[in-house]
């Protein structure tokens, strides 16, 4: 059973897999699906990226923290045999965790718009200081992911916005779990910092596709559609 995105506008709520392999052969597709919700398969998404116009197809994983955004990113990138993410990690710090993007703007977009690299410097949240240089070439697909990736101040240059929805317990749950109980305020400031960007940029309403960032590994070479 195959059953391909939307052609429109229309936002679609699908269930995040959580894939392993890097390549889709004929006989073994990723499914995307949730338990009350129609299956698409990651390669149909794939393919409805690429369908936008090149070269460079700016692909935004956006939603607030917690939600699987950069796992997902990574399976999106394992799906495209490896296109390029970058994290708004990299440019966000812990005293200003949303207003950061006019370096994302300049470092990344903008030169990404006239063909260009992109040539960024990664903030290293240990030490709090700017680390290292990374380059990026432009590719069919590059990535961006992270709190605020689909922001309204570039959302002209992006080519898909994709939303990953958890709930706020559950995100909230896996920030501890990841980063220690004494990150519980933290995690509980930079929500509602988050709260407060998504009000003014409703990101959500603008995405091509919604995903819900809870559902569990789903492989259809395993499933009976």
């Amino acid at each position: 059973m195959r059953c391909p995105l939307p052609a429109g506008p229309t936002t679609r709520r699908i269930g995040a897999a959580r894939a392993a392999c890097c390549t889709f052969p004929a006989d073994r597709q990723v499914a995307l699906r949730s338990d009350n919700d129609p299956c698409v398969y990651l390669d149909d998404l794939v393919a409805s990226i690429m369908a936008k116009p090149g070269p460079l197809r700016l692909v935004a994983v956006d939603g607030p923290g917690g939600a699987g955004k950069s796992t997902f990113a990574r399976e999106l990138s394992a799906a495209t045999d490896g296109a390029p993410v970058i994290h708004t990690d990299d440019f966000a710090v812990a005293d200003n965790p949303i207003d950061w993007w006019p370096r994302l703007l300049e470092q990344v977009i903008e030169p990404f718009a006239r063909g260009d690299a992109a040539h960024y410097q990664r903030y290293d949240w240990p030490s709090e200081t700017l680390a290292e240089w990374h380059t990026i070439e432009p590719a069919p697909i590059v990535i961006i992911e992270g709190v605020s990736a689909g922001r309204v101040e570039w959302a002209a240059h992006l080519s898909f916005l994709i939303w990953i929805e958890t709930p706020r317990k559950e995100r909230l749950r896996r920030g501890v779990e990841r980063d220690g109980i004494a990150a519980l305020d933290d995690w509980e400031s930079w929500m509602a910092a988050e709260d407060a960007h998504y009000e003014r940029d409703p990101t959500r309403e603008r995405a091509d596709v919604v995903i819900d960032g809870t559902h569990p590994v789903e492989r259809s070479h395993t499933e009976k559609w």
